[in-house]
């Protein structure tokens, strides 16, 4: 069994799914992981993350708390805002974590994860843009 990690690039308010950073073996940091795939977007593009992404200036987190202290009622209000933002990331990949592969050990040989979690994020974005179709239609 293997522990993989995957980074998922999402539109904003989770329209879609653009880009899978698939399967690194072994435990990585969100942000190394980031760094290694940024140069394959835009160099102005600006991202927002959580906690884990602290530390680049083209992503946009959350204000921390410092030790023994509190932050203010001005950084708690960015944080609220920031997350009603990325409500919609979340959604997205809960979406792929319903399928049970992004979110657990994978059991089958490791070369063929490549080929499920691709299959699994086609899936999401099917059932995506077929319920953006009927909803569209009604």
């Amino acid at each position: 069994m293997h522990t993989l990690k995957n980074q998922f690039i999402v539109l904003p308010n989770g329209e879609d799914i653009v880009d899978v950073c698939v399967g690194k073996l072994g435990k990585t940091s969100d942000i190394s992981s980031f760094r290694e795939t940024r140069h394959k977007l835009n160099a102005e593009q600006k991202f927002i993350g959580d906690k884990a992404y602290i530390g680049d200036n083209a992503i946009t987190t959350p204000h921390k708390k410092p030790k023994k202290s509190e932050i203010s009622q001005l950084q708690r209000q960015e944080n609220k805002q920031l997350s009603s933002r990325r409500i919609g990331v979340e959604h997205m990949i809960c979406r792929v974590k319903i399928f049970r592969v992004a979110s657990e050990k994978f059991r089958l040989s490791r070369h063929r994860y490549n080929q499920v979690i691709m299959a699994v994020c086609g899936l999401v974005r099917l059932r995506l843009n077929c319920s953006w179709f009927l909803s569209g239609n009604t």
